[in-house]
């Protein structure tokens, strides 16, 4: 770890076993990672490398299962394959049909079952919902005093 420019060689290990993800442990055990995090800049880098890494799954998941649905609406929609799949492949329409079909079902099973599994391997969404709630921060310090006003305590 002294190669790597870590500032604490014990810290860093541990962190770098759990890939950087201190949302699941204890508060009082999570305040001596943070403050590590904010000495030492090669955790820090590696911190926000792993959780742009999970965020960049969640999305290429996210868009593997929009696209498998467009391809399944395509598919039942448009049908210029019938003339190539009938003049020059020979096979009949239902059955050309019928398999892009079910290509398109297992795509879109496949990538719903992907983006699963990211979500739940991945501390992604604790990490999107703590920027979502930073920038509503942001946003409510920007308002106006009569519309914070109205704002619930």
């Amino acid at each position: 770890m002294a190669r790597n420019g870590c500032t604490d060689r014990v810290v860093g290990a541990i962190l770098a076993s759990w890939r950087y993800d201190i949302s699941g442990i204890h508060p009082e055990m999570r305040r001596d990672y943070e403050h590590h995090f904010a000495e030492c800049s090669h955790c820090r880098a590696r911190l926000k490398f792993h959780r742009s890494l999970d965020v960049t799954l969640v999305v290429l998941t996210s868009l593997s299962v929009f696209f498998s649905l467009f391809a399944l609406a395509v598919i039942r929609h448009i049908r210029p394959l019938e003339h190539v799949a009938f003049n020059l492949l020979g096979l009949d329409i239902s059955d050309m049909y019928h398999m892009l079909v079910s290509a398109a079902v297992a795509g879109v099973c496949f990538s719903v079952i992907a983006f699963a599994l990211v979500l739940m391997a991945t501390p992604a969404p604790t990490y999107l919902g703590g920027i979502a709630a930073e920038q509503a921060r942001v946003l409510e310090e920007r308002l106006p005093d009569s519309i914070k006003s109205l704002l619930p305590r």
